[in-house]
């Protein structure tokens, strides 16, 4: 029997390599599990999904977590809590306005300038015979997308990138040991982020455009909808959320194709299966790996009390390998039926984004396939040292 530190222990090299694994192993020994580290964690589908969409477990606690995690200088001082860290009725107005901007019609209309983007990042490298898939198409995709719809100039897309990073990074300090440094190049990022957008703000004020911080500003100017703190808390939250997890989407996308030659094979034989593939490659090495609520009332699950004012992580990845509600769940099936994955989250913060991701990865997947015939490992894939998003650092390809 494993010890309990390595029943549930994130911060492990073999962790970020291979989580399955471990979350099969809790699920089947401990599927309501507290940590060492005092969170309870769940890796049942049911738990997962309950957490999510169940009042009892919210989002407002995070603020003394995140003070702890961030220092109280960064959200509290500088900017409020971005909607995903909020509950109704706060998180139903922020939502709202957002939303309009990511209606499936909206990015569907968008799926051409994709295909464009797409087709000029494989022209760069179509020449070599080989590519870093990350750094040269599964990076700068999503980054270009939200850079355009925030309207960054593309000059300044190479500094807010190591910002985004940082962030990233410093997500895993929310309830886990983190190293120190990690933490503050996350609060320093978070506060250039906000800094950033707030120099944007004057001259698109001045002459606003079609795209989305117009969109917010004149939301603020209505007064009571969004305040310019708000404003600046969305801007960093979609410009992270717009492209960190869709880089993960198509490069762990590709490596599970690689590594599974079959349903490659299938795929480029039959293009009509790329929906339901992109669907089935989410569920199977979901980008986010795990999300949290904190507990606003004591909660009985499977007899195990969870006192109020807990943190509980619903492990996204542990319910998308669930054998109780997915046949053979650690077999990759592209033409998987009812695949009810869980991947975009659930419930009232399912992911606002999710129709552009998934139009993102079925363009630059379905692109790869066609353009690149040979396409074939070249090296050794590196995973990025994070439990929260599960994303490759490097990922060489020749083609």
């Amino acid at each position: 029997m494993a010890s309990h530190q390595e029943l549930f222990n994130p911060l492990l090299p073999e962790f970020h390599a291979d989580p399955y694994p471990f979350y099969h192993r809790l699920r089947s020994v401990a599927p309501v599990y507290q940590a060492p580290m005092g969170l309870w964690v769940l890796t049942r589908y049911d738990d997962v999904v309950m957490v999510l969409r169940d009042g009892r477990f919210g989002r407002d606690g995070f603020e003394q977590l995140l003070a702890a995690a961030y220092g109280g200088d960064t959200e509290a001082g500088r900017l409020p809590r971005s909607m995903l860290f909020r509950d109704p009725p706060d998180h139903t107005r922020l939502r709202a306005l957002v939303s309009k901007a990511f209606t499936p019609k909206v990015i569907e209309n968008m799926r051409s300038h994709i295909q464009d983007i797409v087709n000029r990042l494989l022209d760069r490298v179509q020449g070599a015979g080989r590519m870093d898939v990350i750094a040269d198409l599964a990076y700068p995709l999503p980054v270009t997308v939200i850079c355009e719809m925030l309207g960054v100039p593309t000059e300044d897309q190479g500094a807010i990138r190591q910002w985004s990073a940082d962030v990233a990074q410093s997500l895993d300090a929310i309830g886990l040991p983190t190293d120190a440094e990690i933490v503050t190049r996350g609060r320093a990022a978070r506060r250039a982020l906000g800094e950033y957008f707030r120099r944007l703000l004057p001259e698109r004020r001045r002459q606003p455009r079609e795209d989305l911080l117009s969109l917010l500003i004149a939301a603020e100017e209505q007064g009571d909808k969004l305040t310019e703190g708000e404003l600046l808390a969305t801007c960093v939250l979609l410009f992270i959320a717009g492209h960190e997890t869709t880089v993960n989407l198509i490069g762990n996308g590709l490596l599970a194709l690689l590594r599974n030659p079959a349903e490659l094979a299938r795929l480029r034989t039959d293009s009509t299966l790329l929906q339901s593939a992109i669907e089935e490659l989410l569920r199977y090495d979901s980008p986010v790996q795990r999300t949290a609520r904190i507990t606003n009332t004591d909660v009985v699950i499977d007899g195990q009390t969870i006192t109020k004012g807990s943190m509980v992580v619903a492990a996204i990845g542990a319910a998308n390998r669930d054998p109780a509600h997915f046949t053979d769940p650690d077999r990759l099936d592209i033409g998987r039926r009812d695949n009810r994955h869980v991947a975009f989250g659930f419930g009232i913060h399912f992911c606002l984004g999710a129709p552009l991701a998934r139009v993102e990865g079925q363009i630059a997947l379905g692109t790869l396939l066609r353009r690149m015939p040979n396409l074939a490992l070249a090296g050794t894939p590196t995973w990025r040292a994070s439990s929260t998003l599960r994303g490759l650092e490097a990922l060489p390809v020749s083609f």
